[in-house]
């Protein structure tokens, strides 16, 4: 194992990727950084631009592993906290309901659908007895506006 530092580098390379993506799910971005720094070094043995001796290859493995963490990590940080922002269409676009007392942004007003409590919330008041529908949805949330048509 140790008489072909090449093939080793490759081998624990592609261990620490599989590690990374398949374990961690991208998580921790070292041993993502370190994989390919261990590719990357096996392959600059291959051609011969470094020496195949333990002490050259830590070293250009040392050096690459740091300077693909400064260069990717803030991008790569970048892509793990990015999330989609969809709205969820589904039933609960085409209820509509009339207030029972006013709804103001200062206070809790509760819905009960389906047989769970939801708080309603809107960006501006709305007074008791307006029929409102729902259009937007949050963890339960219900964002309702005034409907201009009757209830269905």
């Amino acid at each position: 194992m140790f008489s072909n530092i090449s093939q080793t580098l490759v081998t624990l390379g592609l261990l620490a990727l599989i590690i990374e993506v398949l374990i961690f799910g991208c998580s921790t971005l070292v041993l993502l950084f370190f994989g390919v720094a261990m590719l990357l070094t096996s392959g600059l043995i291959y051609i011969g631009i470094i020496d195949a001796n333990w002490l050259s290859t830590i070293s250009t493995l040392a050096i690459i592993t740091l300077l693909l963490t400064i260069i990717l990590w803030k991008p790569m940080k970048k892509l793990q906290n990015k999330s989609a922002k969809t709205d969820i269409n589904s039933d609960f676009a085409t209820i509509q309901f009339e207030l029972e007392k006013d709804l103001l942004s200062s206070t809790i007003y509760t819905f009960n659908y389906s047989g769970i409590q939801w708080h309603i919330k809107s960006t501006s008041p709305i007074d008791k007895g307006v029929i409102v529908k729902v259009v937007k949805k949050e963890v339960g949330i219900l964002w309702v506006e005034p409907a201009n048509n009757t209830i269905s």
